[in-house]
């Protein structure tokens, strides 16, 4: 039977049911939740402190109305690096490679902000469609274009991330794959390309991470232009 490369993309079943929902769920039960000691262990105060840093960075560029979305913003930035780094391990899958799951995560959040910007401020959020100083022709034109980059926003935000996990999971399988065929007629091109291979995981890793906090930071912004 032929493998399709994009065959580790499909959610895997168990009795006829996705198991994209444990897949989902598995990052919330590996950090330890804070104990009522006065010592906490060492990856206890590692954790804060990233939480920490985290939170701080996220804040600059939002005013005071904004920071009550603090909480829900760092909870899906851990939730989407745990998820995409738990993807880099062989034999699992990376919910955040589908689609749909990435859209449903983007589109909630992304409307929420729009609900907001037209409840607090319509006339500053209506706005943003129609730069100042715009000439009488091209207002129509120009009202079309930022309606359409305004509801294209979700959906840059979920193929964003689809897009760069799916394209790195792709290049580590081929790269593996070729590593795995030449092994045995060409040890020292295997070795070589062992090599890449590794560097390649390694910046896997990086683009894990930074793709979780593009997700964030751009949602932040959203939610700067309408608060």
């Amino acid at each position: 039977m032929t493998v399709s490369l994009f065959d580790q993309f499909m959610s895997p079943t168990l009795l006829g049911l996705p198991l994209i929902a444990l897949a989902i769920t598995l990052p919330w039960v590996m950090y330890p939740a804070p104990t009522t000691r006065w010592l906490n262990s060492r990856f206890l105060a590692l954790q804060g402190w990233f939480i920490n840093r985290f939170t701080q960075q996220l804040l600059l560029p939002l005013s005071l109305g904004g920071h009550k979305w603090a909480a829900l913003l760092t909870s899906l930035m851990i939730f989407l690096i745990t998820m995409n780094m738990l993807g880099l391990l062989p034999y699992t899958f990376t919910p955040t490679t589908q689609l749909s799951l990435n859209l449903g995560l983007a589109t909630p959040l992304w409307l929420a902000t729009v609900i907001i910007g037209m409840r607090n401020q319509p006339t500053h959020a209506l706005g943003h469609l129609l730069p100042e100083g715009t000439p009488g022709p091209l207002i129509p034109v120009l009202i079309v274009i930022e309606t359409i980059s305004l509801f294209i926003r979700p959906l840059a935000l979920g193929v964003r991330l689809t897009a760069n996990l799916t394209a790195g999971h792709l290049l580590i399988q081929l790269i593996s794959t070729a590593a795995f065929v030449l092994l045995s007629s060409m040890p020292a091109v295997a070795l070589l390309t062992s090599t890449v291979l590794v560097l390649l995981t390694l910046l896997e890793v990086a683009v894990a991470m930074i793709q979780a906090y593009v997700f964030v930071l751009l949602l932040t912004l959203y939610l700067q232009e309408n608060v």
